[in-house]
Order: structure tokens, then C-alpha cells, then sequence
């Protein structure tokens, strides 16, 4: 004979009103082992990329194409999104189409490494469309034309990646940015092809410049040689020590008379006198009477009539062919001015 079920000594529910209670529980010995998440970095230093005349050989090396833009980390967090600039400024405001596009994304948290652009007719990313599109240096013009091209994962919902080797963190990526799309965010695709092949064909099709990646290494910050820029022309950033004065050109700018780094002082290296646009001249020429000087900051011995000199707190990043024996540019274009948000150097000379 079956026995009937034993009766509970206490009833599931007392009061049928009383809330529904766990037993309490002891409190977390914070000295035991936990598994927990990597937490979230607010920002981390970007790899950076050592700048060498000919593509490196061999099967680690993986080529992508060099953007002419600003370097930005995309940070997808629970309570939104954030563009942090190359200097650690926060660019969220200013690129709209990029933060809308991110939150789309099949991530719940993540950093994405890329470079902010503006492409031209040819498809081509262009610096300056892409100043002019922010309103130029020190503009606060948000701009919506901007496309991210991104080519690294650092961090992917709640894992530290940066430990982990680039063919891995590649292989993520895709799965996050697929190849192929046409919005605000896109995937730099990695392109196979030797790396002569490809700087050749890149040059032909007037784009700036390829970049060499080591497959086995992990992501650090800095110039270390994880990285590698090869490029078609030289593209730099020089300090404005003055400018020459003429009726006849935009912004009355007849030259900008450019200096490089070496060791703890500036050096003279030339002048440019091409690339300006008009309405560009007239706002460079208002940002440097505004820091006009007594004397110049460098030797100078050019023999130039009206020059005025300013103090060098303005980066141009300038266009060249190559250096003259006696240490001048040669063929060098203006591009425009390099923003303190995307942490613009000075080029050193050695």
C-alpha cells in the first residue's frame, strides 16, 4: 500500500500577502577565487605605425591599405558610446553617423581601432575634405560625411583583447564589421597580395601609402615596429614658424616657412607655397596673426621680404617628394593643419 506524501512541517506559504523570500545567505569572502570579466579600459594607448621605405617580406606580415584621416578608438559601453581621439579627446559629438552606425553593432561592449575619413570622387580618403567636413583646426563642426574604417578589436564584450595575437583579433573583427559594407563603419580589409605588388598598385591609384601588420603580435601602444607604413609620398607634420606676405595669393599667404624637430630645438627645412584653398588661407592667416612674434623661432637666413614671423604652435602636415642635400623640402603641398585632438607632432630629424 501505497503511503500518502508526508506532510511539511511548515506550509510553502505562510501569509499568502508575505513576500517570497530566499534564506539568507553569507556575504562573498572577497579572498576567494571569482571569475569575473575583464573590466572595460577608458582608453588605450594606440599602436602606432613605424614609417619604412619598402614593404617587409614574409608569410607574418598581413597588408591593409594606409587612410589618410584621424586615428580614433570607437568605445561601445552598456551606457553608450564614445569616439576618442588619437590625444585622448572626446569626439563624440563631432562624428554622428560613426556613433550611430556603432550602436548598431552585434556587441554589447567592445573597442574598435580605426581611422576617421572622408573619401574623395576616386574613392580615395582625402585629409583635407575631411578638415573641411569639421569645420578646420579647432572647428567644432560635426561631420556626418565621416566614415570610420576600422582595423583592430581591442576589447569585445567583457574580454581584454590587446594580449591576444592580430590574426585573432582580426578574425573577430569580421565577425563584428563584416567586409564589403557602406556605412559609417566599415572594415579596412586585409588585402593578399606581396607587399611590393601591393605598394606599387596603391601608388598608381594615388592613395598614400599601405601599412604591413606582424600576424603574432599582440597590440601595443606606441612605435615599436608591430606596425609598419610604407608610403607613396612623404606626408608629415612641420611647425609654422611664418609666413611670407603676399597681395597676390589667398589669405595674402604668399609661402609658409615650415620647421622639423632636431634634438631640443627647431630647424628651418623651407618653405610651401602650393595647396591652399581660399577660404582655408583666409582662416590660417587669421589663426596666425593671432600669435604674430618678435623674432623668429629659428636660424633663418632665406633673404625672403615680408616675412612675419608667429610663435610655432601650429602643425602643417605637408606633402613632399624627398629632402634637398642641404636639408630643405622638396615639392612640398600644403594639407592642411593638424588638430592638438588628433596629438600632432612635429617630424624629428635625425
Amino acid at each position: 500500500m501505497t503511503k500518502p506524501p508526508r506532510k511539511p512541517a511548515k506550509p510553502l506559504l505562510g501569509d499568502a500577502e508575505a513576500p517570497v523570500r530566499s534564506r539568507p545567505r553569507k556575504r562573498r569572502d572577497p579572498a576567494q577565487h571569482q571569475f569575473t570579466l575583464d573590466p572595460m579600459p577608458s582608453r588605450i594607448d594606440p599602436c602606432l605605425a613605424l614609417l619604412k621605405p619598402r614593404p617587409p617580406k614574409g608569410r607574418q606580415w598581413a597588408f591593409e591599405v594606409k587612410w589618410d584621416g584621424y586615428r580614433l578608438a570607437v568605445h561601445i559601453e552598456p551606457k553608450g558610446v564614445r569616439v576618442i581621439t588619437r590625444g585622448g579627446h572626446d569626439w563624440t559629438d563631432r562624428f554622428p553617423a560613426i556613433v550611430a552606425e556603432a550602436k548598431r553593432l552585434p556587441v554589447s561592449t567592445a573597442i574598435l581601432d580605426g581611422e576617421a575619413v572622408v573619401f574623395d570622387e576616386r574613392g580615395r580618403s582625402d585629409f583635407g575634405r575631411l578638415q573641411q567636413s569639421l569645420g578646420g583646426r579647432g572647428g567644432r563642426r560635426t561631420s556626418w560625411e565621416s566614415v570610420c574604417m576600422v582595423f583592430d578589436l581591442l576589447y569585445l564584450d567583457g574580454r581584454d583583447l590587446t594580449e591576444t595575437e592580430f590574426t585573432a583579433r582580426r578574425h573577430l573583427l569580421e565577425g563584428v564589421v563584416p567586409a564589403g559594407g557602406e556605412e559609417a563603419i566599415r572594415l579596412s580589409e586585409e588585402i593578399e597580395a606581396d607587399g611590393e605588388t601591393l605598394l606599387r598598385i596603391a601608388c598608381e591609384h594615388g592613395l598614400e601609402g599601405i601599412i604591413a601588420k606582424d600576424r603574432n603580435s599582440t597590440y601595443r601602444g606606441g612605435r615599436l615596429g608591430d606596425w609598419l607604413k610604407i608610403k607613396c609620398i612623404q606626408s608629415d607634420g612641420f611647425a609654422i614658424v611664418g609666413y611670407q606676405r603676399s597681395s597676390a595669393a589667398f589669405g595674402n599667404i604668399g609661402a609658409l616657412l615650415l620647421a622639423a624637430r632636431k634634438g631640443g630645438e627647431l630647424v628651418y627645412v623651407g618653405s610651401v607655397g602650393t595647396g591652399f584653398k581660399a577660404d582655408e588661407a583666409m582662416r590660417l592667416r587669421a589663426t596666425m596673426d593671432k600669435i604674430k612674434a618678435m623674432k623668429p623661432a629659428v636660424k633663418y637666413s632665406g633673404g625672403r621680404k615680408n616675412l612675419i614671423w608667429v610663435k610655432p604652435k601650429l602643425v602643417a602636415e605637408i606633402e613632399y617628394r624627398s629632402w634637398t642635400h642641404d636639408g630643405k623640402l622638396r615639392h612640398p603641398s600644403y594639407k592642411g593643419l593638424r588638430d592638438a585632438a588628433d596629438n600632432a607632432t612635429v617630424y624629428e630629424l635625425a
